[in-house]
This record gives C-alpha cells, sequence and structure tokens, in this order.
C-alpha cells in the first residue's frame, strides 16, 4: 500500500529533475526513473570535450636545450626552476648519518700482574696477586651492575660460557678465512689485527682444553658522545691448549706445530654496545702484558728473483783491408 503512493512521488520528482511535463510521465515509462542530461545542470558543458579527454596537459623541462641543462644553470636560475615547479630548495648543509658499533680503544686497560700463569695461590707471589685483585674488582662490580640495569638476563656465569664459544667460533672462523662470519665475533677494532698478514697463508687450529677455568678479571663502561650510548668491556683471562700451524703459499711450515701442544695464558677484551637493543658481545682486543716473553715472529717466503743470463761473448768482426797502389810521382820537367 506503501509504494502505491509512494511512487507517484518519485516519478513526479524525476521528471521535473529531467525537465519532461507530467503528462509525459506515462509515456516515458518505464524510463521515467532514469535521469536524462540537459544544458540546464549545474556544470558547465563547456568542458564536455575537457572531461571526456581526462587529460591534464603539464609544462614539462625541455633538457634538450643548453639553456635547460640543470648542470650548466646558475644558483639563482636553478632555484627559480626549482621554485616554478613545486621543488623545495636543497638544504645548505650536507649530514650523513654515522654508525659507531665499537669503540676504537680500550677504556681503562687491565694490568696484568707480573708471573700471571706461573705462580700458584701457595706461593707469596700467588697470594699478592690475589690481594690486588679482590682490591681492583669493585669499579668491576659496578659495571657489572650497570650492565645488568641494560640487560636483565646477564650473568658471569653465563657469560664465561659465552665468551669460551665467541673465542673458540671466532678462531675456527680466522683459519677458515670466512671473514663475513669472522666479523659476527669480532668487533671492527679487532679486524685488522687478527687478519693482518693474513693473505697465502694456511691455518691449522684446534682447542683442546681449559687448564684453567676462565674468569673475568676487570670490567668498564663508559658513554660516547651521550650519556645514554654506553659501551660496556669485560676483561676475561683464558689458560688453554692449543694446536696452531702456519704454512705459507708453498706450503712450507712457518711456525708452530700439528703435533705439539700449547699452553696459551690470553687476557681479551670483549665489548657490547649496550644502548643497542640487539648488541652482541664480541671479541674487541688483547691485552700483551711488558712482561711477557714474546713469540717467534716466522720469517716470510719469497720467490728468488731468476738472474738474466749474461750475454756470451762475441769474437770482433774481422776488419777488411784494401792495398792501395803509391801514387806516380809528379816528374819535374826541365826548365
Amino acid at each position: 500500500m506503501l509504494l502505491r503512493y509512494i511512487s507517484p512521488v518519485f516519478n513526479y520528482g524525476k521528471c521535473i529533475q529531467s525537465n519532461l511535463p507530467a503528462v509525459f510521465s506515462a509515456t516515458n515509462y518505464p524510463n521515467n526513473l532514469t535521469q536524462v542530461r540537459s544544458i540546464q545542470k549545474h556544470w558547465n558543458p563547456k568542458w564536455k570535450k575537457l572531461r571526456a579527454a581526462k587529460v591534464i596537459k603539464v609544462k614539462l623541462p625541455k633538457f634538450d636545450k643548453e639553456k635547460d641543462d640543470p648542470t650548466k644553470m646558475t644558483t639563482e636560475q636553478l632555484r627559480s626552476r626549482m621554485k616554478e615547479f613545486g621543488f623545495l630548495p636543497q638544504k645548505p648543509w650536507q649530514e650523513r648519518t654515522a654508525y659507531i658499533s665499537c669503540t676504537p680503544m680500550i677504556f681503562e686497560p687491565y694490568v696484568v700482574p707480573e708471573g700471571d700463569g706461573k705462580y700458584s695461590v701457595i706461593t707469596k707471589e700467588g697470594v699478592k696477586q690475589k690481594v690486588t685483585y679482590i682490591e681492583k674488582k669493585s669499579k668491576s662490580f659496578r659495571a657489572i651492575r650497570k650492565i645488568k640495569s641494560f640487560d636483565d638476563t646477564f650473568k658471569t656465569s653465563y657469560f664465561i660460557e659465552e665468551a669460551l664459544e665467541i673465542y673458540k667460533q671466532a678462531h675456527e672462523a680466522l683459519a677458515a678465512q670466512d671473514k663475513e662470519k669472522l666479523l659476527q665475533y669480532i668487533t671492527e677494532n679487532a679486524y685488522p689485527k687478527m687478519t693482518h698478514n693474513l693473505r697465502n697463508k694456511t691455518i691449522h687450529w684446534k682447542f683442546l682444553e681449559s687448564l684453567e677455568p676462565a674468569r673475568i678479571v676487570h670490567g668498564r663502561t663508559t658513554d660516547l658522545i651521550t650519556k645514554e650510548n654506553i659501551y660496556a668491556q669485560l676483561t676475561v683471562r683464558f689458560h688453554t691448549q692449543q694446536i696452531l700451524a702456519v704454512y705459507d703459499r708453498f706450503g712450507r711450515l712457518m711456525q708452530g706445530s700439528e703435533i705439539l701442544k700449547k699452553d696459551v695464558l690470553e687476557y681479551l677484551v670483549f665489548e657490547r654496545h649496550l644502548a643497542n637493543e640487539y648488541g652482541t658481545w664480541r671479541i674487541h682486543d688483547k691485552i700483551v702484558p711488558s712482561w711477557m716473553t714474546p713469540t717467534d715472529i716466522a720469517e716470510g717466503t719469497y720467490v728468488m728473483p731468476q738472474k738474466k743470463p749474461e750475454p756470451e761473448p762475441t769474437a770482433p768482426a774481422p776488419v777488411e783491408t784494401t792495398l792501395v797502389e803509391d801514387a806516380p810521382k809528379d816528374v819535374a820537367q826541365p826548365a
């Protein structure tokens, strides 16, 4: 019932909108509900062709001309051209993003007690070393507390196991000369020191056992550039037994042996970027005490330059001699 009254109302409205008299509404059925375009619409029919084309003409620069070449334009011409096309002006400064993944040095190097690894706790020298180690431990405790404020899961016992695993993986990557894997376990500061003179060398390295449990002997934290950008360094003492053999490019043994085992005492500094959420512990540097006996430096092997053969002495060429007849003497005539 409702549609019977509503439908004529809508039909009448459509007729008025289509500019048709009400009399022709019946004859226009069933197309009386369709809208018919007329010149009396709100849009201007003058732009009908442009709306059909739907193309906007844009003034494009012509770079083929010499005067429109940006490389040959002055600063003012280039500025006006950019302003014409709506480009923002260039910034007067030149800044580049910088990422500091590690520090360039050790904050406060650990002073290794003389004779470490030789004296036991029972001897007098060993007791002195333990006393000095306990006295210097207060700053290390504060540094470890700072590390725990950034990493809640940090524990010294877990870190020592992690440090030993990093030590093994780094030396295995160094022996395999896998430089991409090596950077996962050492910092950019330690990379050139470990890879120096590595070219054309063959390294055989093997970790046997730990003679003493590894322990943290030193710890420090510091900020760089800003106070929130904090780095941590922990010095770990390793007393291990290893096998190392280095061969040159000709297959000759330069240093070490694959049969003999060596006792190695090392103080490695591990660093981590605490401000970085994804920062990891990596080998940063190695502390070599002055009293430690220096290792033998292997002599390099080179190809002897070939001597150029000396030219054989050649016999002198024979000199051609020609017989010259005596010239006729002038005969004196009588006067």
